[in-house]
């Protein structure tokens, strides 16, 4: 099993940044972890995934050049620094893990992961 907690939601104006953080528990051994987001209304949406072994890292078309995702050393925490940001971020963040998820596969697909924390609200006013 892994345990996901996440930290650092709260409200921001347009245009500033935000940091949230996603420490790991647990046995199972986590492949990807990820940061998804969902607004009321909407499908829940990939927005940064990273490969824990190796560092690579995956961004949706909306957050390049502005978020970026990043792990500790010892590969427990994950970290979304969130730059510029806009009234359309705001949303509720998830942090996720796979355990299962290939090279190859979508990396910004809630299907392919399987552990997820319990969310972080993130709320950006004009």
């Amino acid at each position: 099993q892994v345990q996901l907690v996440e930290s650092g939601g709260g409200s921001v104006q347009a245009g500033g940044s935000l940091s949230l953080s996603c420490t790991a528990s647990g046995s199972t051994y986590r492949i990807f972890m990820g940061w998804f987001r969902q607004a009321p209304g909407k499908e829940r949406e990939g927005v940064a995934a990273i490969h824990i072994a190796v560092g690579t890292t995956v961004y949706a078309d909306s957050v390049k050049g502005r978020f970026t995702i990043s792990q500790d050393n010892a590969k427990t925490t994950v970290t979304l620094q969130m730059n510029n940001l806009k009234p359309e971020d705001t949303a509720m963040y998830y942090c996720a893990a796979s355990s299962f998820i290939a090279p190859g596969s979508p990396l910004l697909q809630s299907r392919y992961y399987n552990y997820w924390g319990q969310g972080t609200q993130v709320t950006v006013s004009s």
